[in-house]
């Protein structure tokens, strides 16, 4: 096999699946490159998701008429110039690739006019670079991407639905809405307004995301510690979540996602947290550039850090010391006002603790002692280097046993399974109704053998069998509210809950979207008819996590079999003679049940087992 050089246009093509997948990696780019330009105006409109179309316009500096085609060539880039820039990286991008990348899978269009010179624009189609040619525009530069994908159809096969795209997109501008309060964003999908910010500040950026409620739900930070600062919104421990779609972590400007920062807020928050609940951050970290490496992966939304333990320490101390309460917080809480130096007035009686020397980052680094409990939940033990290979034995492979036919196995199997069932499983009629104990066992003798029937949960075990069948058939009926119950969440959430909406109709429920990310509840199932919907719509979400679908069966376990429990005769309360019929009559004469929370509903006591307590027989 001989070696070629691919030609330029299949490696562009190549290159772009590392920077572009998605629309909303287009967006992302073209965003950076916007702020990148210094602008404090920023327009994004998208139709179909993205597919179809994508105009990303921004008041900044402007692409001068002569490096037009520059712009569109792979590696160029105004950002850096020499390796050792890499080390002192301010600027979003750097890389070069992204306009190169788009233009390969799209037919793109750059127009652009700087302060004192003329609007030019360029076309690109797969690539090919046509004439530039003399346009009209204000000051900055816009940059049209149509038929994302129209040359690689294995690519576009797997975007997803036009919904998702949009709520994708939705979900990674709130981002550049919150690390750059300062600019003022417009976010329009299929001509409908979905973001505007004005560039007036993150507490307004943070309300234009999440609602302006959230400013009353968290608590605002701003901490130097160790040469870091760290600074953002930390939610209240009763302000969880039910997913990490609402946890955004900057560093040094720069949306990442990063195992440490997490681990970090995640131990501080434990003790607070309930399980399959998870913290409201929007946090910013600064750190010395030469020791952040953004240069991992093309897409740059991972970074490292030189010394992970230095920057562990810092942020669990920090949000440790705002969820405890304690002296030092009154340093790090910002007050409603928004002045940072003035005590919050609710723990202004609190006495401030001295503020220890200040180590620099390079000192906390040589130190690594911090008062926190080790990166990844345990002690690191260091192990010498051994050579692995000796200590490995050698056996020959043993000669395969004969397997047994596997249809044969399962015949037998199903077959056992089948008489047990039918050895567990007896004629009602028979059983000889003793009496009750302590108002909650019920007592039957059938020849030599004794039946205690838990009252409660045999009835709460039939209960949840005949709601679990009205689900699983479609049948359920619905209560209406007397009063709808809005369900707010982000667009990711959204995008989840409009895909589903059919199954949740099915379930019962009446829902419809009300509005931006919001959704009306009108009515629940008539037999869950007491449901926290909080609750309730917090478990749906938090199957948003592993991108599993919702299940009816799975979903509604839970709340079926606590309405059962609630609707079940109690432990304690006497039952009539025709009660006790109706319950037993109504088991068919299983003993194997089990209540919903899978304690046994029957237990069977042979007489011998009896007759052994008193010693009648050995």
């Amino acid at each position: 096999m001989s070696i070629h050089v691919l030609s330029a246009d299949v490696f562009n093509k190549i290159a772009a699946g590392e920077v572009v997948d998605r629309p909303y990696s287009v967006v992302k780019e073209l965003v950076e490159n916007a702020l990148d330009a210094g602008a404090t105006e920023i327009g994004v409109e998208t139709e179909g998701g993205g597919k179809r179309l994508i105009r990303v316009t921004d008041n900044g500096c402007g692409i001068p008429k002569d490096e037009l085609r520059l712009a569109y060539l792979p590696h160029a880039t105004s950002k850096l110039s020499r390796a050792e820039d890499l080390e002192r990286i301010r600027t979003l991008g750097f890389r070069g690739e992204a306009i190169a990348s788009i233009a390969a899978v799209s037919r793109m269009k750059l127009t652009s006019k700087t302060k004192d010179g003329e609007a030019y624009s360029l076309r690109s189609e797969g690539g090919a670079l046509g004439e530039l040619t003399r346009d009209g525009g204000a000051d900055g530069t816009c940059a049209l991407v149509e038929d994302l994908f129209f040359n690689t159809p294995a690519r576009r096969k797997f975007l997803k639905s036009d919904a998702q795209e949009d709520a994708d997109i939705a979900n990674m501008l709130s981002r550049f809405l919150l690390s750059r309060p300062e600019v003022s964003f417009t976010y329009t999908a299929n001509g409908k307004v979905k973001y505007r910010s004005f560039g007036d500040g993150l507490r307004s950026a943070l309300a234009v995301v999440y609602g302006a409620d959230v400013l009353n739900k968290t608590y605002e930070f701003d901490a130097e510690k160790n040469g870091i600062r760290l600074h953002g919104f930390l939610g209240a421990p009763e302000f969880s979540k039910p997913n990490r779609s609402y946890q955004s972590l900057f560093v040094n400007g720069r949306y990442v996602v990063n195992q440490t920062v997490s681990a970090a807020v995640s131990n501080a928050y434990g003790a607070y947290l309930m399980k399959r609940q998870y913290p409201f951050f929007v946090l910013f970290l600064e750190v010395p550039p030469e020791v952040v490496d953004v240069n991992v992966h093309p897409n740059k939304a991972d970074v490292r850090f030189a010394e992970n333990q230095v920057i562990y320490g810092c942020v669990y101390s920090v949000v440790s010391a705002i969820l405890d309460g304690n002296a030092r917080a009154l340093e790090y809480l910002v007050p409603a006002d928004g002045r940072k130096g003035e005590a919050a007035p609710a723990a202004a009686a609190a006495p401030a603790a001295p503020a220890p020397a200040q180590m620099s980052y390079e000192q906390a680094k040589k130190q690594l002692s911090f008062d926190v409990p080790p990166l990844g939940g345990r002690t690191p033990v260091p192990r010498p280097f051994r050579e692995e290979r000796n200590e490995l034995e050698v056996h020959a492979p043993a000669a395969p046993a004969p397997r047994e036919d596997v249809f044969e196995e399962n015949r037998r199997f199903l077959l056992e399974r089948e008489n047990k069932a039918r050895q567990d499983k007896i004629d009602a009629d028979l059983l000889v109704y003793k009496g009750e104990i302590f108002r909650t066992y019920l007592c039957y003798e059938l020849g030599d053998t004794v039946y205690l029937i838990d009252q409660h949960a045999a009835h709460e075990r039939l209960i949840y069998d005949r709601l679990r069948a009205k689900c699983e058939a479609r049948t359920v009926c619905s209560q209406p509210m007397l009063v709808p119950y809005l369900l707010n969440v982000n667009a990711q959430e959204f995008a989840f809950l409009e895909k589903n909406l059919q199954l949740l109709r099915e379930l019962g429920f009446e829902a419809e979207p009300f509005g931006g990310n919001s959704l009306k509840i009108s009515a629940v199932p008539a037999d869950l008819r007491d449901i926290r919907l909080e609750e309730f719509f917090g478990e749906v979400l938090a199957s948003m996590e592993t991108l599993r679908g919702i299940r009816l069966p799975d979903l509604l376990k839970d709340k079926l079999a606590t309405a059962a429990c609630k609707a079940a005769v109690k432990g304690g309360e006497a039952l009539t003679d025709g009660e006790v019929r109706s319950l037993i009559r109504a088991m068919q004469g299983d003993m194997t049940l089990k209540c919903p929370h899978g304690r046994p509903v029957a237990v069977r006591i042979a007489r011998a087992e009896i007759e052994k307590l008193f010693k009648r027989i050995v």
